[in-house]
């Protein structure tokens, strides 16, 4: 069976309310835009999304946040989007705020299977609060659980038919991590091409962990977000 999706209702068909997601993407670098551009025109609410940011005022996953369709946001830099702040003090979201390298090795752990992990960053700061402490070797460490999510929305370079994946230069950022830490994965990409035209030592997301694919009709350009041609 083909994971082509031809259509962005097909391809985000396996996304329900109250679903949690994880999208790629640092700012709008390596987000796959054309996905979040379908969400927002899909009735679906209640998501839990988990991103290193929540897109910009109007844009990638801001433009969700306006909608209200987020009900909670694991993340990172919220700060790059105001809105974001605005809609907590409203108490329209929630926010889990994890620093950067905790929020990667989450979701390292959940896509390689491990529970979690025990980790010093935090120690002493207000994220630490109603997290297990434990001491090694003289030092005190807190526990993170791993993270996974119910459908990762991924964004890479190319793909082949079969769903190997290459990324581009810094749009690569959380995506390959994402890929393995999902139930369903589903990748917009710029091009597809046949089996045996990605160079195997390019591929860094093996096709096992793709279950759908879609050619993206939007891109990021100095100029802004802009239809593709």
């Amino acid at each position: 069976m083909t994971k082509i999706h031809h259509d962005v209702d097909t391809a985000l068909s396996s996304v329900k309310n109250g679903h949690t997601l994880m999208v790629g993407g640092f700012g709008l670098i390596g987000a796959p835009l054309t996905l979040i551009d379908g969400l927002t025109k899909k009735d679906v609410s209640g998501l839990t999304v988990i991103s290193n940011n929540l897109g910009e005022p109007g844009k990638g996953l801001g433009a969700l946040l306006s909608q209200k369709k987020i009900k909670k946001a694991i993340g990172s830099y919220f700060t790059s989007n105001r809105e974001v702040g605005d809609a907590y003090q409203r108490g329209e979201i929630e926010l889990e705020l994890l620093p950067q390298g905790t929020l990667s090795e989450s979701m390292r752990a959940g896509g390689a299977g491990i529970g979690g992990y025990y980790t010093k960053t935090g120690v002493g700061t207000d994220l630490a609060k109603g997290k297990e402490e434990r001491e090694i070797n003289g030092q005190t460490y807190l526990f993170e659980p791993a993270i996974r999510a119910d459908v990762a929305l991924i964004k890479a370079w190319k793909a082949d038919t079969l769903g190997n994946l290459i990324y581009y230069k810094t749009a690569r950022n959380f995506n390959p991590l994402m890929a393995t830490a999902a139930d369903i994965v589903i990748v917009e990409v710029e091009e597809i091409v046949e089996p045996g035209e990605l160079s195997p030592e390019e591929i860094v997301t093996p096709h096992l962990f793709v279950d759908g694919i879609f050619l993206a009709r939007k891109r990021l350009t100095k100029e802004g977000v802009i239809d593709h041609e």
